[in-house]
């Protein structure tokens, strides 16, 4: 299994996190974005950077993530083609994407962008704070326990 990871919007308080993951498995790791960006020091992981442009990082991973492979993202458009090749994939505040969930979970995205390309305000996401953070590391400890 190899882990990528959706770096453009990668959240500061999970970096440590997943790099602890990383170390501790020797779990070979991709970080793509379009710009550079560091989740720390590691032989066991890489960057990636790829051309500016709408969905070019996601692109990116799709073509490179195969059957079984984690990927760490919070675009549920992405999820849902990594979910499709077979993938898994975790989001920021430790969410599941599954076969099972993942359809719910891009149509509620698409209604609600509905909602909003309407003119109707909508509230965006709480901010990511630490109890998301422990929630996400609770997620992908089970995860790697899991697969691994």
């Amino acid at each position: 299994m190899r882990l990528y990871i959706d770096g453009d919007a990668f959240p500061n308080l999970l970096k440590p996190i997943v790099l602890r993951a990383i170390e501790r498995l020797a779990l070979h790791t991709t970080v793509v974005s379009n710009k550079p960006i560091s989740i720390g020091s590691s032989e066991y992981v890489t960057y990636e950077i790829v051309q500016q442009g709408a969905d070019e990082a996601d692109h990116h991973i799709v073509a490179l993530a195969k059957s079984g492979d984690l990927v760490i993202t919070a675009d549920i458009p992405l999820a849902d083609r990594l979910i499709d090749k077979g993938a898994h994939a975790i989001d920021h505040r430790g969410a599941l994407y599954s076969v099972d969930n993942i359809k719910q979970y891009l149509a509620f995205r698409n209604l609600m962008e509905q909602i909003r390309q309407s003119g109707e305000p909508t509230k965006g996401p709480k901010p990511f704070g630490p109890k998301d953070a422990q929630a996400f590391a609770n997620q992908l400890n089970a995860f790697l326990n899991r697969a691994l």
